[in-house]
């Protein structure tokens, strides 16, 4: 579980968030969503410690993150996976590479158990006989699946991803959300997805938390989405036909 307590960001004059409260709990899919400039990525980078907080805290499973420094914070990112926007695969390395990579760095295995987890992750995302391919040889999709494998190679309690369907075609969206919650399930991870994908948040949506000009303005699941009458919130998420026409029940 993380807990957001009371967090507060500038930057300048720009009160980026103001005063944001929160928990993400494990085994579940937990979204944060809003609009492009609404404070959502900033917080997930909060979050992971890329910014440090102007007030308020960040726990993690009852640990003050935000009170923790150089040993202390590095042995809470070893618990973390990340899964970004562009997969941020290295592309000098093969597959089989990228996902050893946390491996080499950061654990005493020796070579031939690094490959074997490597490989089981690869597996454990559907992805055979690609392990000697470079990232320019497959796909978009399959490099997001190649990156989750990454993410997943330390067996991580905390997983985080940033748009993870970016630049994917629909039917590719809905494998790598799907894959994310069965992770999440399997792995009883606390996973946090940064996203404006409404399939994502219709789909795995199991805590959703709504940021709007810097403020959490709402959160709930994904079957309260539908019930909501706060008016920023369908403001954000009705704007599509379908969803339109899915509340209305036509």
């Amino acid at each position: 579980m993380i807990e957001v307590k009371n967090v507060c960001k500038s930057f300048e004059e720009n009160d980026v968030l103001k005063n944001v409260s929160g928990v993400f709990e494990a085994g579940k899919t937990n979204l944060i969503i809003g609009q492009s400039g609404s404070g959502k990525t900033v917080l997930l980078k909060i979050i992971v410690g890329l910014h440090e907080v102007d007030q308020g805290e960040i726990f993690y499973d009852g640990r003050s993150f935000t009170g923790m420094h150089g040993k202390a914070r590095k042995e809470i990112r070893k618990e973390m996976g990340m899964l970004f926007q562009g997969s941020a695969l290295f592309d000098s390395k093969t597959v089989e590479e990228n996902v050893r990579f946390p491996l080499d760095m950061f654990s005493d295995m020796s070579m031939s158990d690094r490959i074997e987890r490597a490989n089981f992750c690869l597996k454990r995302v559907h992805l055979d006989n690609v392990n000697h391919l470079y990232p320019a040889e497959i796909s978009g999709g399959m490099q997001k699946r190649v990156a989750i494998a990454r993410a997943i190679a330390l067996n991580p309690k905390y997983l985080f991803c940033d748009e993870p369907n970016s630049g994917l075609d629909p039917r590719t969206s809905i494998v790598i959300d799907d894959l994310i919650h069965e992770i999440t399930k399997e792995y009883n991870m606390t996973t946090i997805v940064n996203t404006h994908d409404m399939n994502s948040v219709m789909g795995i949506g199991e805590k959703i938390v709504f940021i709007a000009e810097g403020e959490k303005c709402w959160e709930g699941t994904n079957e309260d989405i539908l019930k909501s009458d706060n008016t920023r919130l369908n403001d954000f998420i009705f704007a599509s036909k379908f969803l339109k026409q899915l509340r209305a029940g036509n």
